[in-house]
């Protein structure tokens, strides 16, 4: 059932050779039962009398060190893989907030008595490498196979309120429904704003895992509904019984089309994961506009200005979470313009409009959001996939060498020092002109280049 690297073997001989009992735990055991690949590792070593004791003997097989050490894990570096290797502890909340809690190391605990403190029975499974067998106190076996999200200990569930946002994550990557245990905890954990307590970064590592390990994220935000996480972000909440035209959108509201969207998105992910977080994130904020844009009159509905009237929407709902620059660069332009690849193909837009898209924003990244909202519909030419005006926009911004960076400046501050300019706030103003004549055409080359900014001086001078 364990597919563990052959490199561990030798450390496992000598833990069980010493009589100590090493216990594979958590994420590996639950991704192995559903034949998932994971590098995600964690052994605890139970009978191991110290941290000190543990460290020492891994380091004889590689690049060994503690992290957190009142919490026993050690480190252990073999080749390209990382294994975490932990003396069993228990736990007890002393304190509010995430670091509130009394850490005991114990090599002495049960399985079992470790396994408590966890959060849900699907992560509370262990295979001992000595026995060869599966431990399950609390039949988490059971609960994957029924697809259940079930918590291991409700008293020492709600002391850690990030416990909820993991069950979110989890729920749309394995596709689980929650108990009606959960439900119940969830309620009184939101109802006594335990969730208030949380950094953001820590809730943006677990909507990350949300966004990208899961192939259907709605089905975490909606359960983010359904247990009343969602008054969080008031600004997705905001998109409940918004209407929407029901020539182009016949899925709903624009919630819904919202959660059609982000799903839509995970089709196009690739390596890249801070691509794929920039994208998902601007698919699950490209419709926050229309909260306030859509109006209703004589039977038709619209959302005349929703990209531009969602950008500030869109910046209140990342700050709640990152407040990473690069994160905002992204995303925000994105959102301004993720109507645009419809709008130039019907108006067969020249190349001056092309070339000013791809100075706001990276196009590539643009038709794929473009491509997710279309997508994210039950229309029939959703249902077709075929979205031809973001395969027209992708070959006219190739032809015109923009589709992943803007129009490369053919004017540069050393050409004006050339010229004999001393750098002054002109530069910048000089150059800007130069650079908005080529975008206009009128600039095709460095020979126009030189000759435009001759022309220029003259006038000057």
């Amino acid at each position: 059932m364990i597919n563990l690297p052959e490199s561990l073997d030798p450390i496992i001989n000598d833990l069980i050779k010493k009589e100590y009992r090493p216990v594979v735990v958590g994420g590996f055991i639950r991704d192995s039962l559903l034949q998932i690949s994971s590098k995600d590792i964690d052994i605890e070593v139970f009978g191991i009398e110290s941290l000190a004791h543990l460290e020492k003997l891994l380091a004889s097989y590689g690049k060994a060190h503690s992290v957190g050490k009142s919490f026993g894990v050690v480190k252990l570096q073999l080749d390209d893989t990382e294994v975490d290797f932990s003396v069993p502890r228990q736990e007890e909340k002393i304190a509010q907030g995430h670091k509130g809690f009394c850490v005991t190391l114990n090599g002495a605990l049960s399985f079992e008595e470790a396994a408590v403190r966890r959060d849900f029975t699907i992560n509370a499974m262990g295979y001992d490498l000595t026995t060869k067998e599966l431990l399950d106190p609390f039949n988490g076996q059971a609960d994957l196979e029924n697809r259940r999200l079930d918590v291991v200990n409700a008293e020492t569930f709600v002391e850690d309120p990030l416990r909820l946002y993991r069950a979110v994550q989890l729920a749309a990557r394995f596709e689980l429904h929650a108990t009606p245990e959960l439900h119940s905890l969830a309620h009184e954990m939101v109802q006594k704003k335990m969730l208030d307590e949380l950094p953001k970064e820590r809730i943006f590592e677990e909507v990350k895992k949300l966004l990208l390990k899961s192939e259907k994220p709605s089905i975490g935000f909606t359960l983010m509904d359904t247990l009343g996480m969602l008054e969080a972000f008031p600004e997705l909440k905001a998109l409940q019984g918004i209407p929407q035209d029901p020539d182009s959108h016949l899925e709903g509201d624009v919630w819904v089309h919202t959660l059609m969207v982000v799903d839509a998105m995970t089709r196009f992910y690739t390596d890249d994961n801070k691509k794929n977080l920039c994208l998902s994130l601007a698919a699950l904020c490209h419709d926050l506009g229309k909260a306030n844009a859509t109006v209703e009159s004589e039977g038709h509905i619209s959302a005349m200005g929703h990209a531009n009237s969602g950008v500030p929407l869109t910046e209140s709902f990342l700050k709640r979470l990152s407040d990473e620059k690069a994160l905002f660069e992204c995303v925000l332009p994105l959102v301004r313009h993720h109507s645009e690849p419809k709008q130039l193909y019907k108006q067969g837009a020249k190349t001056v409009a092309i070339r000013r898209l791809a100075s706001q924003v990276n196009i590539e990244m643009l038709v794929l959001l473009a491509k997710a909202d279309f997508l994210g519909r039950t229309t029939k030419e959703a249902v077709r996939g075929e979205f031809e005006a973001g395969r027209w926009l992708l070959e006219r911004a190739a032809a015109l060498d923009v589709l992943t960076s803007p129009l490369k400046p053919l004017l540069k501050g050393r050409d004006l020092v050339a010229a004999g300019c001393t750098p002054s706030k002109r530069f910048k103003k000089i150059l800007d002109q130069a650079y908005e004549a080529q975008l206009e055409g009128l600039i095709d080359n460095r020979e126009d280049a030189l000759r435009w900014l001759s022309e220029e001086l003259k006038k000057v001078n």
